[in-house]
């Protein structure tokens, strides 16, 4: 568990490691090349590298953070991946509920995992559950998300590889739009960006404009930090406001 330096969060907390591809999304992953870098250096935890791995030893961490914070949930791995064992998201979910004070971000890739676990289960109110949808044949994963009773439901628009066409936001309450980052990134569009913001704004939803990634609003390519996160000349920092 640390403070993170991901825009829309505060701090992350990873119960489990490691992953494996799912779509198109996944290609360039920024947390394998983190897992493997990490495992060279010998870092605890990353024993296996990026193999899905879980960490008993992290489960209670949050009960020890008194002051009230928000957590994403799995930065390094999916918390719906397929090797996840049932009691140990049993664990995970009741260390959230012992915890109201603190706000838990989850997203994932594989809506039909979530789905599942939630189909005899209430999500926990201090949760946000989000999915992915990085290209438009994935937009199936929002009728799913919109499905399970969240308070907050939102979709991370990351990396945004192409025109996403027209969205149905209907109860949801939040988007996440960035750039691809990294040596082998995807360029990002402007207008792609423009027209999820427009979605947005029309559909009452919150909007948050994460990064550009690597490669500029000019079509450039430089560090992240150079290109930044202004679109349409300022930032967008949205943040869900309609709760159910």
């Amino acid at each position: 568990m640390k403070q993170s330096k991901i825009e829309w969060t505060e701090a992350t907390w990873n119960p489990s490691v490691g992953c494996d591809k799912v779509s198109s999304g996944c290609k360039y992953c920024y947390a394998e090349v983190m897992a493997k870098r990490l495992k060279a250096m010998k870092a605890i935890g990353y024993e296996n590298g990026f193999d899905f791995t879980i960490l008993p030893d992290r489960i209670d961490a949050p009960l020890k953070v008194k002051k009230p914070t928000k957590f994403f949930v799995n930065s390094m791995s999916d918390l719906f991946h397929e090797d996840m064992p049932v009691s140990f998201l049993d664990k995970i979910f009741d260390t959230i509920e012992r915890t109201p004070h603190h706000t838990y971000q989850i997203l994932t890739k594989r809506e039909e995992n979530l789905e599942k676990y939630f189909q005899d289960k209430a999500v926990p109110d201090n949760v946000w559950l989000g999915v992915t949808v990085e290209v438009a044949n994935k937009k199936n994963r929002i009728d799913v998300l919109r499905r399970i009773g969240a308070k907050i439901r939102f979709i991370s628009i990351e990396p945004l590889l192409e025109d996403l066409g027209e969205l149905d936001l209907t109860d949801i309450h939040w988007v996440i739009v960035g750039g691809e980052s990294g040596a082998k990134a995807r360029p990002m569009k402007q207008e792609w960006a423009i027209e999820v913001k427009k979605q947005c704004e029309k559909q009452k939803v919150s909007f948050f404009f994460k990064q550009w990634g690597t490669w500029g609003e000019d079509g450039m390519k430089r560090s992240k930090k150079n290109n930044g996160r202004l679109l349409l000349g300022r930032e967008w920092n949205g943040e869900p406001s309609h709760i159910e």
